[in-house]
């Protein structure tokens, strides 16, 4: 195997079961790779385990949070560890504005940081080579939530997307194939056209009261509040409503509990329905990305000339 990332010095900070199929990937191509959050475990054999955070990020050449980033308090999300680790403004500050810091979604906070710093804080769940593919385990763990929660099937039931984003596309495209009957809301006059050439339903979003009357189950993938208290409330009761929306989502879930509505906020599938499948779309796009990203000094070049 070629080692493309021999030499580049990376720092991991927490994550789940997803970046322990990113590390060993990166291993395998010859980085040299320092981390916090994860446990020790016999994949990760050669990597150096820290336990402060201001030692992990110090001189590396990239730095990779989780995909969910961190919480609203800075806290990263760590869901293989006990550990708790916080990225203050304070370390952030310390991060060489060269380095590129890799994560799937950043809160606002962490990107006021960056663009008040001047740091390099990449975004990469909105990237198409790795969101197209997210979609697949995102919608099968939609799938898997339905079968679970529901007294009824998928096929016959009346099924609503929100939204027709890289996850609606996919979970439409399954959804229509296990025989449910489909309804997904949009607005784009593209979007429209092409939900109506894949045979679905196709609704705009002012006719969501009188469509979400007869709903088994409800997808939505939009992130901002479309399922308000107002709409909750001619939804049935028995009605099931799986959002995949960056947090906080596009659901008023306070009102949902109130109406005894059972709604679920469900991010990050991938790692949990399939991180070694979500483990390595990282792990195939995040080392091309690295190498895009990084400013290194040519080593084979001493007073510009190459030796």
């Amino acid at each position: 195997m070629v080692e493309k990332l021999f030499g580049i010095k990376l720092a991991v900070i927490g994550g789940d079961e997803r970046q322990i199929f990113l590390v060993n990937k990166l291993l395998e191509l010859g980085a040299k790779i320092k981390i916090i959050g994860l446990p020790e475990r016999k994949e990760l054999i050669g990597c150096q385990f820290c336990q402060d955070l201001a030692q992990t990020i110090e001189d590396v050449n990239a730095i990779i949070l989780p995909m969910p980033g961190t919480d609203f308090e800075g806290n990263v999300i760590t869901a293989l560890s006990s550990q708790s680790i916080q990225l203050t403004e304070r370390i952030f500050q310390k991060i060489p504005n060269n380095v590129p810091i890799f994560l799937g979604v950043a809160k606002p906070f962490l990107k006021e940081w960056a663009r008040f710093y001047q740091k390099k804080l990449i975004e990469i769940a909105e990237l198409d080579e790795i969101a197209i593919l997210n979609s697949i385990p995102t919608a099968e763990g939609c799938l898997q939530m339905a079968m679970e929660k529901l007294p009824i099937t998928i096929h016959g039931s009346k099924s609503i997307i929100i939204g027709f984003g890289r996850c609606g596309k996919t979970l439409a495209r399954m959804l229509y194939a296990l025989g449910a009957k489909t309804t997904v809301i949009a607005r784009n006059p593209a979007h429209l056209a092409r939900i109506k050439e894949m045979g679905l339903n196709v609704a705009n979003y002012n006719e969501l009261p009188e469509i979400l009357k007869e709903a088994d189950i409800i997808f939505n993938t939009v992130p901002i509040q479309i399922l308000n208290e107002k709409i909750l409330k001619v939804v049935k009761k028995e009605v099931l409503i799986i959002d995949i929306a960056s947090a906080p989502g596009g659901t008023d879930f306070q009102a949902a509990e109130r109406l005894g509505i059972n709604a679920i906020l469900a991010p990050s599938l991938p790692g949990l329905v399939a991180p070694k499948t979500a483990g390595l779309i990282l792990a195939d796009t995040l080392p091309d990305l690295i190498l895009r990203e990084i400013s290194l000094p040519n080593k084979y070049e001493v007073g510009g000339k190459k030796i």
